[in-house]
């Protein structure tokens, strides 16, 4: 039999726990809602997912934009890194795997888009430096142009894989032989991420700072 003391005392702690889990509960949200976002973006209608794997690494979503030219839309573009960046230097100083993933949004001759993105990582470069990386520019527009066209909603990926070097892959299957040298790597992420980027608004959403 309880005694009328206990009987009190009873709903009074029943009331304390209640109150203590509230407490938890709350705090546990808090904490929830302090952690940085990792969700899919969306881009044109092309989804990124937060995480890929990529090669034998694990990579996140570290920001996606949209390229655009003149009114036309392009491509989306998705960078995945070890871990999030919000700088270029961040970025290209990122041990592990990495990938640039382009979806096209409108049909490109295989020419055409190489060349583009050729003549943009010309102006982030000084001539030395190009001098030193032509042989790999040469290997990897002679790969590009095996894809001969483009469609709309192709998947270009260019993937960093620290034991292999650069890889092209389209829609899946890889193209031409792995690139080796980060240098080169390096030099492609500058295209979008460098002093004089494809496209200023997309630098700053691969980046991050801008929704």
């Amino acid at each position: 039999m309880k005694t009328e003391f206990q009987c009190r005392l009873t709903p009074a702690l029943s009331a304390l726990s209640a109150a203590a889990g509230a407490k938890k509960l709350a705090a546990a949200l808090l904490m929830a809602l302090s952690l940085p976002a990792l969700a899919a973006l969306e881009v044109a209608g092309v989804k990124f997912e937060d995480k890929v794997k990529v090669g034998a690494g694990d990579t996140v979503i570290n920001g996606a934009g949209l390229r655009n030219r003149a009114f036309f839309k392009v491509y989306a573009l998705g960078l995945y890194l070890p871990q999030k960046a919000s700088t270029t230097a961040d970025v290209l100083a990122a041990k592990g795997a990495k990938r640039i993933a382009i979806v096209t949004l409108r049909d490109l001759t295989a020419e055409e888009f190489v060349d583009a993105l050729i003549s943009a990582l010309k102006k982030n470069h000084d001539e030395p430096t190009l001098k030193s990386l032509q042989p790999k520019i040469d290997q990897f527009r002679s790969t590009m142009l095996t894809i001969g066209n483009a469609p709309e909603k192709s998947v270009v990926n260019l993937d960093w894989l620290p034991d292999t070097g650069t890889r092209l892959s389209f829609n899946g299957a890889q193209k031409g032989a792995d690139i080796a040298g980060e240098d080169f790597y390096r030099a492609l992420l500058r295209i979008w991420l460098g002093d004089n980027p494809a496209q200023d608004d997309l630098k700053e959403k691969l980046l991050g700072k801008a929704s």
